[in-house]
């Protein structure tokens, strides 16, 4: 459903499905659910004419409930702090744009952030309205992120991600447990920990992600997550993490997910004793808490392959960033 509104700064209209009935007006439905968090600040949308109906007719303050299915209106926030990371473009042409997302920037407007989000971002950078992602990071990790450019060839490239014929290589940087250290704490040879741990190995389970639940959900039943996991190098923690002091013994891991569950790659880690530093949801929920630039989720979207929908030419794209608390010795 194409939105009558343009894009605004970046940021594209978000559409709201009005319910058959129960108000009066629009405006009484969206006072009920939104009222708490800017009351003011929506009356004044309805009185500036920005929240309309799927024709662009701007709804008003008694405009009855049951004359629009739809409305549109422009996400805003009081107050966004700046995050203090930038996205680094890796690749463009007409078609798609490959970036390098940093920790702690959402990829998408939600929640607290709209400007501060890397399509927002890069709408305005570039001046490319029409750009999407085509598939997302966790605001926490990092990584290669693909966008389409192009409204006309956009689809070809989402049909990959719905195929699965994208290749991703993630890595991540966890901390050993003390049974897979030596005594002193320190962490075997990288072939000693690859043996104790049965790697490679192919990690399944099933998970659902409810919306409004910030973990999810593992349940019994046919597997509908897959990962593959093997190790880069053990050794030395590069820098302390929320969990470690410095020093830590840690694995450096190497994760291709088969699927594309909501923090799969986190939960399947943490299962098997292996969380990764700094997670503050696997294995355990942290406390709310402000955001600790220094200490960063040590999980990152290492690479993308296709085999590109227009040329047919293989193509893969890395990422420049590093785990601050991996091993010395590289990436895989």
């Amino acid at each position: 459903m194409k939105s009558p509104l343009p894009v605004r700064h970046g940021v594209g209209a978000t559409r709201l499905r009005l319910p058959e009935g129960g108000f009066d007006t629009i405006l009484d439905y969206v006072m009920h659910r939104f009222g708490h968090v800017d009351a003011d600040g929506l009356l004044r949308r309805f009185d500036d004419g920005e929240v309309v109906g799927i024709d662009g007719t701007p709804i008003r303050r008694d405009t009855p409930l049951s004359e629009h299915e739809f409305l549109w209106y422009y996400r805003e926030v009081a107050h966004e702090d700046p995050i203090p990371f930038t996205e680094t473009v890796l690749y463009q042409d007409e078609h798609v744009v490959a970036v390098d997302k940093p920790h702690f920037l959402p990829t998408t407007p939600g929640g607290k952030f709209v400007q501060e989000s890397a399509l927002v971002r890069l709408r305005n950078r570039l001046d490319l309205p029409d750009l999407i992602p085509m598939h997302r990071l966790d605001r926490a990790t990092a990584g290669v992120v693909l966008f389409a450019a192009n409204p006309a060839t956009r689809g070809k490239y989402q049909t990959m991600f719905q195929r699965r014929s994208i290749r991703k290589r993630y890595e991540c940087v966890s901390a050993l447990p003390a049974h897979l250290t030596h005594d002193d704490g320190t962490a075997p040879t990288t072939d000693a920990l690859r043996e104790r741990l049965g790697l490679p190995l192919t990690y399944r389970n099933r998970m659902t992600k409810v919306k409004g639940q910030l973990r999810a959900i593992v349940e019994a039943g046919e597997p509908n997550a897959e990962t593959a996991i093997d190790l880069i190098a053990a050794g030395t923690a590069s820098a302390p993490a929320a969990e470690t002091g410095p020093g830590a013994a840690v694995g450096h891991f190497a994760l291709a997910p088969h699927t594309g569950k909501t923090h799969q790659l986190r939960v399947h880690m943490a299962a098997l004793g292996l969380g990764i530093l700094n997670d503050a949801f696997y294995p355990d929920l942290w406390d709310l808490a402000p955001d600790d630039y220094s200490r960063p989720l040590q999980l990152l979207a290492r690479s993308i392959e296709f085999t590109d929908p227009l040329t047919r030419r293989e193509v893969r794209f890395d990422s420049q960033l590093t785990l601050a608390s991996a091993p010395a010795g590289g990436s895989a």
